[in-house]
């Protein structure tokens, strides 16, 4: 990719997180979301603390993911609500560029969510220090990368359609179901141990988010040129 590509990527990268600054959107509706989610499950799951503390990799996981769903959606709201959107794609840089950009945003973003949902699981259901603590932030961090590749595609295409609502759970959670089985055993592993296996799920992980960022950066093209 040439300088000035990156370039364009960083712009794009910095308007959208520019515009969450401002607007607030993940602080007004996706954190109070997620909160809600976990306390919700929690309180499913009863009073018993074991089984809380054996669920909570899962419920992490499960709560990021719902919380992903609504910032990929918002990604491309203001660009297809304003017809911005035709704007972008007719620069003359590669359309590649508007989707690691976005990418970028919206894994930045689900880091931070992902962080502030661990923060509150541990907090409400007292999980014990981590055994790995650079594992379970690799597996964090990781994830978040391939929430934002597979988001950063899969809202582009959702954000044309007139269902939009529906469009893009339906295609977010069976892609990442690969993911969510990774994470939440590495997740698993990094805060009980034995730590001897996690290399093997931040492996997975890893490809996950590879493979998703690839497949986006190829067939971007293709899936919003109509």
């Amino acid at each position: 990719m040439k300088v000035g590509a990156r370039s364009v990527v960083a712009v794009i990268a910095a308007k959208d997180l520019r515009v969450e600054l401002r607007a607030r959107h993940a602080t007004v509706l996706v954190g109070p979301f997620v909160a809600t989610l976990v306390v919700s499950f929690g309180l499913s799951l009863g009073p018993g603390g074991a089984a809380v503390e054996r669920l909570a990799p899962g419920l992490l996981w499960l709560t990021a993911l719902f919380g992903a769903v609504l910032l990929c959606r918002r990604a491309y709201e203001a660009e297809f609500d304003d017809d911005a959107m035709l704007g972008l794609l007719l620069s003359p840089r590669p359309n590649s560029v508007l989707y690691l950009g976005k990418a970028i945003a919206i894994a930045i973003q689900l880091a931070v969510l992902e962080s502030g949902v661990f923060g509150l699981v541990a907090v409400l259901y007292g999980l014990p220090a981590a055994a790995s603590p650079g594992g379970l932030a690799a597996a964090l961090l990781l994830g978040a990368l391939g929430m934002g590749g597979l988001g950063a595609l899969l809202g582009a295409v959702s954000g044309a359609a007139r269902t939009r609502e529906s469009v893009l759970p339906l295609l977010v959670f069976p892609l990442s179901v690969p993911m969510l089985i990774a994470g939440a055993k590495a997740t698993a592993i990094a805060l009980y141990g034995p730590i001897g296996e996690l290399g093997r799920w931040l492996g997975l992980l890893l490809v996950v988010a590879l493979v998703f960022w690839a497949a986006g950066t190829l067939l971007f093209d293709y899936m919003v040129e109509d």
